[in-house]
């Protein structure tokens, strides 16, 4: 009883400090460069809609203006200043702002559907990655144990080789099946090293100890409670949808530049003129101003400046308010050109909803075979242990009286490894499977798997920068990253000596 104590509380330090799924999960979230990408892509969606919101807002331009007109440019006369502030506030457009909104907005929800299946798809990473470590560190043990047996009967059979009990045939069987056992040892240790690079890639670290499975969270019950769970909840086919939706507010924000844009504006300017004896002096440059229907802003030009020869200097103000209408009336076919470009837009994504449905109620359905499979698979792999080395036993103890011949017994020694590990490899087919099912309906995520540590909120940016109307108010920057030797951009760094 004091020895079983001692090797229940020696596992549970080991287990204590081994790293678990959780744990592995939580980093990945955390660090994962992949998710840290999709993340930002979020928020280059969330600007889109201050972006539209800007069309339906006033805008602020301060101009200025200095020149001189004469004959010698020595002298202080003919010179002229102006200075001018105009404000514009778009009253309709024909109501393209508030369907550029909603298309925006819709890309948003889509953006943030496309980091639920990015997430998705790194934590399936992580347990696959997590699952393999385990199963070929499972598999590189029972290969090290075979070879270690292995090389005690070579050696026995070399010995009852020499005292004339076992012919040269033996002990070449054994030395084959050494060889064998060793083979298979580089393998496994070199599918260990691929699933700990692995490992390394979603994860940010290499796995030094790992905690066993977990049990597997609840999985759907039938195959097609399985289906509608995917074309209910799959974030893929969530994006699709709202991508569609997007594409439809595209052509109504297109289909609404034919109607006519009312801005009114306004501005004060000061116009100051210098004149001298033998100068010049300017006439007031007149400005003529278009306002932009886009909503960027108004364009303007300045007539020239012609002047006589009189003396004297002054400034004076100036205010001017007006409305401008505008109404297109042919645009030389590019409205309809754009129109059918953005219905062939809107068409393909339909034609993607479609596709993406089929695609995840496949992944689903075949997931869910996939989990009874390797569960069916897991029990005759442990009835085959269990018989095998039954067989083992009995296959030894009749070599020692003489009814079995040594390849009997490493053909029994054989079929019990081979077992084995065909239980480690149905054990974490199972373990993927699942966890494939679940990334398929949605649930492989971080709120549903309760990964530890805080989660990120997609939808807090779109809130703060929606209330935004500052040009000046920006993120911080990131730091510049150091750049390669501009010499590799024109040649690759030989390994070798040229060929």
């Amino acid at each position: 009883m004091k020895l079983l104590a001692t090797m229940v509380a020696l596992l549970a330090a080991a287990s204590a400090g081994a790293e678990t799924l959780p744990e592995a999960l939580a980093a990945a979230y955390e660090t994962n460069p992949q998710l840290t990408v999709q993340r930002n892509i979020v928020r280059q969606v969330d600007e889109g809609v201050p972006q539209a919101l800007a069309f339906g807002r006033p805008t602020l331009t301060a101009t200025g203006v200095a020149q001189q007109s004469a004959t010698d440019f020595s002298q202080d006369g003919g010179r002229y200043y102006q200075g001018a502030l105009n404000i514009n506030q778009s009253l309709y457009r024909g109501g393209r702002t508030g369907t550029a909104i909603s298309a925006a907005e819709n890309r948003i929800y889509a953006a943030r559907a496309r980091l639920r299946a990015v997430e998705d798809n790194v934590l399936l990473a992580v347990v696959t990655a997590y699952a393999d470590v385990i199963r070929y560190a499972a598999t590189v043990e029972l290969n090290a144990n075979q070879v270690k047996v292995l090389e005690r009967e070579l050696q026995s059979n070399k010995d009852r080789f020499e005292v004339g009990d076992l012919t040269r045939t033996d002990v070449a069987q054994a030395e084959a099946r050494l060889a064998n056992a060793q083979s298979n040892l580089i393998t496994a240790r070199g599918q260990l090293s691929t699933a700990r690079n692995a490992y390394l890639r979603v994860v940010g670290h290499y796995p030094e100890e790992l905690a066993p499975l977990p049990p597997l969270p609840i999985l759907p019950g039938t195959v097609g409670q399985a289906s509608d769970l995917a074309n209910a909840n799959n974030p893929s086919l969530i994006a699709a949808r709202f991508d569609e939706a997007a594409a439809r507010f595209d052509v109504s924000t297109i289909e609404r530049q034919r109607r006519p844009s009312l801005d009114v504006g306004g501005g004060v300017n000061y116009t100051y003129v210098q004149s001298g004896v033998g100068g010049f002096t300017t006439a007031p440059i007149t400005g003529t101003g278009t306002t932009d229907t886009t909503g960027t802003g108004t364009t303007g030009s300045a007539a020239s400046t012609t002047g006589s020869a009189v003396s004297g200097s002054g400034g004076q103000f100036a205010q001017t308010v007006g409305l401008s209408l505008s109404v297109p009336l042919y645009q030389a076919g590019l409205n309809g050109s754009q129109i059918r470009a953005a219905q062939a837009v809107r068409s393909q994504y339909m034609e993607q909803i479609g596709f993406i449905g089929r695609q995840v109620t496949e992944t689903a359905q075949n997931a869910f075979v996939s989990v009874a499979t390797a569960r069916a698979v897991i029990a005759a792999s442990e009835s085959s242990v269990r018989a095998n080395t039954l067989a083992l036993e009995g296959v030894n103890q009749e070599n020692l009286v003489g009814t079995r011949t040594v390849i009997e017994v490493l053909n029994a020694e054989q079929e019990l490894v081979v077992a084995r590990v065909a239980l480690a490899a149905a054990q974490r087919d199972e373990y993927v499977a699942g966890y494939t099912l679940l990334a398929a309906v949605g649930q492989a995520e971080a709120d549903p798997l309760a990964v530890p540590g805080p989660h990120v909120d997609s939808t807090a940016n779109a809130a703060r920068v929606r209330r935004e109307w500052s040009d000046w108010r920006t993120d911080p920057d990131p730091a510049p990253l150091p750049l390669p030797d501009p010499a590799a951009a024109s040649k690759s760094v030989l390994i070798g000596p040229p060929r």
